[in-house]
Order: C-alpha cells, then structure tokens, then sequence
C-alpha cells in the first residue's frame, strides 16, 4: 500500500530537498506538490492525500491556516515542517503526527515516516473491524457477543494503540514511552500522568485517553484511575471488597468494588 502525500512549501528548494529525502521511502508516493497554503486547500479537497508535509511559515495562508482550512473534511495526516522550533506546542496543538526542524536530519524524517505508517495501519484496522462487526450485526448478531480474536489477530490488535504520548506541560513537548505510565488520575478533562520518576500534565478527557492505550496493559481500577497492570507488585485486601495495588514505584492505588474483576487477573 502507498501513502499517497502532498509537500506543501513555499520553498521549490525545500519542496525538491524533500522529495529527494522521501525517494529512500518506497511506500511514500508524492502525488503533488504545493506553493502557497489557497492552493494546498485546494489539492488536498481534490486529492484526498493520506499525508501531507507543511510549511508553517508560508505569506498568507500559513500552515495552521491550511490545517484550519480542511477542517471540513476528513484531513489528511500532518507532518509541519519549519525552521522555528517555538511553533512546536501550537503542532502538536493542531494534532500534528511529527514537527520536523528544518534542515530536516534523516533519522528524525525516518522515525516520521514509522509513526505515519503506524496511524494508517490504525485507521485501516478501526475501518475494516467496524465493517465487520456491521456485517456480523445483520448476519449473526449473537457471533457478535461470542467473537474472540486469535493470537495472530491480538498482535494486529496492539499495534492500534499508542506507542508514544506526546504531552504538553509546562511550555515543553514530553514524548512519554507509554509502557512506562504506572498510573493515570483524572480530574476533570485534564489526566495527571505518572511515569517512575515524573509526573506531568495532559488535557484530555479519560474516555479518550483510554481509546489510545492498549486494553491489555492498562486497565480502570476506579472511576478517576488507571493503572499500568503490568507494574503492579502487590495487592492488599482492604475493607468492603476494596483492595490497594502497590505499584513497582511503592506507590498504593485504591481498587473500587466496582472494578475488582482487575484483581481477579492476578489471583490463578
């Protein structure tokens, strides 16, 4: 499968640096190329690109004035690329894939193009199980309660979910490996995240938080809380069905008893 792209750049230099820089990737096909952000508008509603990488700092139309552009339809995956690293929280703001600093190193474009590939292969999952279980639906609605997936399919599976976490706190970009989050706590439509040795701040609603981790790993021990299964140590009875699970760093997390069938993962 090709990832159909569009370079947007008010740079012809920069438009043919990239180009040659994307030639190594086979799966990247550059269907167009773009001046000014009314014509990228414009080629992306006609074109449909799975991706696109854009220039922010463009006369007129910059990048974020292109990305509000197509907000009309489904947009494209975004790469902003720039020579001014302080437009990095507003990217990631625009929920932009990557932010690549121009000029643009090739381990850097390499680890794009690996997070590109692994949306897509997201999205095309989510698309082909919805259609499935529409079609399960009409068919056979009571395969659809029974319908358990095989190993080969559980390892598709996790790769649907997040591997990093990009997070804006404190006017800085953390990259937080996911598999090192012991816990989550919410509070409101903000998640306190808490890694082993740092804590940081993400404003997103729990609901969609847990959409983005992997089932398997991280699971909701209270209605404000989740935990990393995967770094519990202990767990301690406590009164009225509730328990704690001490976490690897020493740390006690209540277990409500609304969700004590996460304990009966650990007792065999």
């Amino acid at each position: 499968m090709t990832i159909r792209t569009i370079l947007i750049d008010d740079e012809k230099l920069a438009i043919q640096g990239m180009q040659l820089r994307l030639e190594k990737f086979e799966d990247i096909e550059i269907i167009d190329t773009c001046l000014n952000g009314r014509e990228a508008i414009r080629k992306i509603k006609t074109l449909k690109p799975d991706l696109i990488f854009l220039d922010i700092q463009m006369p007129g139309f910059d990048g974020f004035s292109v990305v509000q552009g197509i907000m009309d339809i489904e947009p494209p995956l975004v790469v902003f690329c720039t020579a001014y690293s302080e437009h990095a929280i507003k990217a990631f703001e625009a929920q932009a894939v990557d932010y690549l600093l121009k000029p643009v190193e090739d381990v850097r474009l390499a680890d794009a193009i690996d997070r590109i590939r692994e949306r897509i292969r997201d999205k095309k999952g989510r698309e082909e199980a919805v259609k499935l279980m529409n079609v399960l639906n009409e068919v056979a609605p009571d395969a659809v309660e029974n319908l358990d997936l095989g190993e080969e399919d559980e390892a598709a599976a996790s790769n649907r979910y997040e591997k990093l976490i990009n997070i804006k706190d404190r006017g800085q970009i953390f990259r937080v490996d996911v598999d090192t989050i012991e816990r989550i706590d919410a509070a409101g439509d903000y998640m306190c995240i808490y890694t082993g040795d740092n804590s940081l701040i993400l404003r997103e609603t729990m609901k969609d938080l847990e959409k983005r981790l992997d089932p398997r790993n991280f699971q909701r021990v209270h209605r404000s809380t989740i935990v990393n299964l995967g770094l519990v140590r202990q767990v301690k009875p406590h009164t009225n069905g509730e328990c704690f699970l001490v976490l690897e760093s020493g740390a006690q997390v209540k277990v409500s008893r609304s969700y004590r069938d996460v304990v009966a993962r650990f007792v065999h």
